[in-house]
């Protein structure tokens, strides 16, 4: 048996076993996935211990993605550019391989709600961490024109620096009113919903607002967002995407069905929320 699993700390929450089983029992394939927690630090012993195990891939969550690093013997572009990995693959020697499928999982996400093409159009991204980094990555190489907005400005740059080919622009996360009034859309990359608050948002005019978060964290965003008349998403769409990309490294082939996954979390999250 293929054996697979998310490794984090906290990590029982994680939606990953859902999906891949998901995935895994459609397919009749002889596999596992679980979700292990691997206490903070401790990334490096837990790699050889899983390599010793013979499991065949990883998917790495907080607080692990930039510490695998130290771990692993090569590393995909997107890995180098973004500073984190969250999917790893054994190879033969039992080294591992170290990948970032939250780019091309927001590309993916981005066609499902009808963003065919971002080459062009101006996005408006908010906020400066480890999930606008992957985004950052992917819309500059999909050229699109990026203006970041966030507290910390000089975090902005120093992200559009180290993220992109490409120059964009980045300010104070008070302009928002005034460059979303603007953009051809907004992806909110901030934990502001944890709060239970949310960005004001200016009208919509139907245009997509894209929010990372998912499930209740994201509700006042969304809430906020569609009474505004944007065309707002949650970010449970991008989860799945990028699984899929992890479950085509792992398995090879095409893409795993997105949207049996997707109603599947959807589902869960109804129980639990």
């Amino acid at each position: 048996m293929k054996k697979l699993a998310v490794i984090g700390d906290p990590v029982g929450h994680s939606l990953s076993p859902q999906i891949h089983m998901t995935w895994i029992d459609g397919m009749r394939l002889n596999a596992s996935y679980e979700s292990i927690r691997v206490p903070t630090g401790e990334a490096a012993e837990a790699l050889e211990e899983f390599a010793r195990k013979k499991y065949i891939g990883l998917n790495v969550t907080l607080p692990h993605k930039q510490a695998v690093l130290a771990s692993v013997t090569d590393t995909s572009p997107a890995v180098r550019a973004i500073g984190a990995a969250n999917t790893l693959k054994r190879k033969t020697d039992g080294s591992w391989s170290a990948f970032n499928t939250d780019a091309p999982g927001l590309m993916d996400a981005l066609s499902r709600v009808g963003m065919k093409s971002v080459a062009g159009k101006t996005v408006l991204l908010l906020g400066a961490g480890g999930a606008a980094r992957a985004a950052l990555y992917a819309l500059d190489e999909a050229g699109a024109d990026i203006i970041v907005l966030n507290r910390t400005v000089e975090k902005a740059g120093s992200v559009i620096a180290s993220c992109c080919q490409r120059d964009h622009r980045f300010g104070p996360i008070d302009d928002l009113a005034l460059h979303a009034a603007k953009a051809d859309f907004v992806i909110n990359s901030t934990s502001m919903g944890h709060g239970g608050e949310h960005f004001v948002l200016p009208d919509g005019d139907g245009r997509l607002f894209l929010e990372l978060s998912y499930g209740v964290p994201a509700a006042p965003q969304l809430q906020h967002a569609r009474s505004q008349g944007w065309n707002a998403e949650d970010g449970l769409g991008m989860l799945v995407c990028q699984a899929a990309e992890s479950f085509r490294i792992w398995f090879g082939g095409d893409l795993p069905d997105v949207e049996v996954a997707l109603e599947a979390c959807r589902e869960t999250l109804k129980i639990t929320g």
